[in-house]
């Protein structure tokens, strides 16, 4: 575990576990680099080099004012790639965390990805425009804001008890340590960057970064998200990748790297080893 520095001074905190070929495990909003344990250890018993970070102003990393945007999301992986010296490794993003690492792979990626993978990602765009007309409408976006500054803790436990694991699905048994685990995170970050992270997450247009990344991708979506619609993201974004793949899974929620980590992470593998 370690610290880097990134251009304007913001601490990033980051794990770097084992040996081999490198794995970058870029996190949803607002979590941390816990939220890849599963991952983690899976692919660490694999004889993998495992690395997650923290986004600027979540879990472990300084809670800074300014500079939550995906602009320099990318340019914090960035920082940490070349302090870490990371060549032909695999980057793995999910939710928020897949968007970073599209921008990540599309700016700044050249000489030292060998492949992407997104995971329940946000690209190409969440939120409905002119340009975009089967986004979600701003209003959903800023009703996440209106809940966030009322009373985060309390939207965060419901986000984790309902939508976000699929909790909320008739039959559904949730578990109450992932509830909390999820929980946790959140909080462990700060109150403004979760705010500022809503409109990096919704409103970024990945459309030419995805026309740039030339790297095999794999783009894996459950039918049952209900936080990002697969119709509006996973499908667009494989048409716009040189060299995607869709992996669409029957009625998977959106947090399935950790309701059906068995699954994801042997299709992850199989992926990376092809």
């Amino acid at each position: 575990m370690g610290m880097i520095t990134s251009r304007d001074g913001t601490q990033i905190f980051y794990k770097d576990w084992g040996r081999g070929e490198p794995i970058v495990f870029h996190h949803g909003w607002p979590l941390s680099g816990d939220d890849w344990d599963a991952q983690m250890l899976y692919f660490l018993g694999k004889g993998y080099r495992v690395i997650a970070h923290d986004r600027r102003g979540h879990g472990r990393s300084s809670q800074v004012a300014s500079g939550h945007d995906m602009d320099h999301y990318a340019a914090d992986v960035a920082a940490m790639a070349e302090h870490l010296d990371l060549r032909d490794a695999i980057h793995i993003g999910h939710s928020t965390g897949g968007g970073e690492a599209t921008r990540y792979v599309a700016r700044h990626g050249a000489g030292r990805v060998a492949k992407l993978v997104l995971i329940g990602a946000v690209p190409p765009l969440m939120v409905k425009t002119a340009d975009n007309p089967g986004g979600l409408p701003v209003e959903v976006f800023d009703g996440f804001r209106q809940l966030l500054a009322a009373n985060r803790a309390q939207f965060y436990l419901d986000v984790a008890s309902g939508p976000f694991y699929g909790y909320n699905r008739d039959g559904a048994t949730a578990s109450q340590g992932v509830i909390r685990n999820w929980w946790r995170q959140g909080m462990m970050g700060g109150a403004n960057a979760h705010y500022e992270g809503i409109k990096a997450f919704s409103e970024t247009d990945f459309t030419d970064d995805l026309q740039s990344i030339d790297v095999p991708t794999l783009v894996m979506h459950g039918d049952d998200d209900q936080i990002v619609p697969i119709d509006d993201s996973a499908r667009l974004s494989v048409k716009l990748l040189k060299n995607g793949t869709l992996k669409v899974y029957d009625g998977f929620p959106h947090g399935m790297c950790t309701t059906h980590a068995d699954v994801i992470n042997e299709d992850l593998l199989a992926f990376i080893e092809a």
